[in-house]
C-alpha cells in the first residue's frame, strides 16, 4: 500500500504544481483587464466572465504590437516614443536599460544564455551549472589581469533568481548540453539529469 500511494503522489504532484501554476497565470493575466475602462471589459460584450480571456487579450496585444513595429510606420512611431522617454530623468534609465538586457536574451542575435557552463561556486571543490552572458565590459576589463567571462549562477529550483560573477576563462568548463536540458537539470535539484552519453569540452 505505501509503494502504491507514493506512485499515485508522484503522479498527482507535478500535475498539480503544473495546474496551479496555469490557474496563477490565466488569473494574473485575466487582472490585466481590469486596467481596461468597464466599457471595455468583454463582460460587458459577452454579458458574462469568460476565465482565461486575459490571457486571449494579452497574446492579441502583444502579436498586434510586434505587427505594427515591424513596418516603416510603425518603426517611426517607435523611435518617436524612445525620444520621449529619453527625455524623462528616472523611467530613462529604468526603461533602456530593461531595453538593452531584453533585446540582448530574447534576440535570435543574441549570444545570452547560449552556452551551459560547469564552474566552482560557492567556493572551490564544489561544482554547479551555470550559464555564459558575455564578457566583462565598460572599465572593468581594465582592473583584471587575464581572460575573464561574464557568468550566471542561477539559484534552484527557481532560475529566474541568481548571482552575476566574472570568472577566469580557464577555471570555466563548457558543457556539451543545452541550455534546455540545463535548465531542467537546475530547476529539478538535480532530479532529472540530462540524457548525454558525451563528455565535457576540455577546458579553454
Amino acid at each position: 500500500m505505501k509503494r502504491y500511494f507514493i506512485t499515485g503522489l508522484l503522479i498527482w504532484i507535478p500535475l498539480g504544481i503544473t495546474f496551479y501554476i496555469l490557474q496563477f497565470l490565466v488569473s494574473s493575466m485575466d487582472q490585466t483587464l481590469q486596467l481596461l475602462p468597464e466599457s471595455l471589459h468583454p463582460r460587458q460584450w459577452l454579458g458574462f466572465h469568460i476565465p482565461g480571456i486575459g490571457v486571449v487579450m494579452v497574446v492579441f496585444v502583444v502579436f498586434a504590437t510586434g505587427l505594427l513595429a515591424a513596418n516603416i510606420i510603425g518603426q517611426r512611431l517607435h523611435i518617436y516614443w524612445e525620444r520621449i522617454l529619453f527625455r524623462i530623468p528616472v523611467v530613462k534609465s529604468i526603461y533602456f536599460g530593461v531595453k538593452q538586457v531584453s533585446d540582448t536574451l530574447f534576440s535570435s542575435s543574441g549570444q545570452a544564455f547560449r552556452k551551459a557552463l560547469l564552474v566552482q561556486y560557492p567556493r572551490e571543490g564544489s561544482w554547479t551549472i551555470a550559464f555564459l552572458t558575455g564578457r566583462p565590459g565598460g572599465d572593468v576589463p581594465n582592473h583584471l589581469s587575464g581572460e575573464y567571462v561574464s557568468v550566471y549562477v542561477p539559484t534552484t529550483p527557481n532560475p529566474t533568481s541568481g548571482f552575476f560573477l566574472m570568472m577566469r576563462k580557464s577555471d570555466v568548463v563548457e558543457l556539451d548540453m543545452s541550455v534546455d536540458n540545463a535548465l531542467k537539470y537546475i530547476i529539478s535539484m538535480g532530479v532529472v539529469a540530462p540524457d548525454s552519453n558525451k563528455k565535457a569540452l576540455p577546458r579553454n
